[in-house]
């Protein structure tokens, strides 16, 4: 997600809840890329959390990662996370 554009973090907000919503992701875990992390401005992790509404999410395993697509920063922590996740869920 953007993290700096509060319009954009409030298109995220819905369309996360859309998704939530399809059955085949109950209980699905959730790596949330809060991306342009180098810009000032952005928000941090609380912020996004909040943003998102993910306090409202009952039963879930989340993780934020701040990252930098155009550095390539958070990226790798995020997929190695996601990937161990998975592994667990085995």
């Amino acid at each position: 997600m953007h993290s700096t554009d509060t319009y954009l973090v409030g298109i995220s907000r819905q369309e996360l809840a859309t998704m939530l919503q399809e059955d085949e992701l109950q209980g699905a875990v959730l790596a949330v890329l809060a991306n342009k992390q180098d810009i000032s401005g952005c928000l941090t992790e609380t912020e996004v959390y909040k943003a998102l509404g993910l306090d409202a999410l009952r039963n879930r395993t989340i993780q934020i990662f701040k990252t930098s697509a155009s550095k390539g920063e958070g990226l790798d922590a995020a997929m190695d996370w996601l990937a161990n996740q998975l592994q667990q869920k085995k």
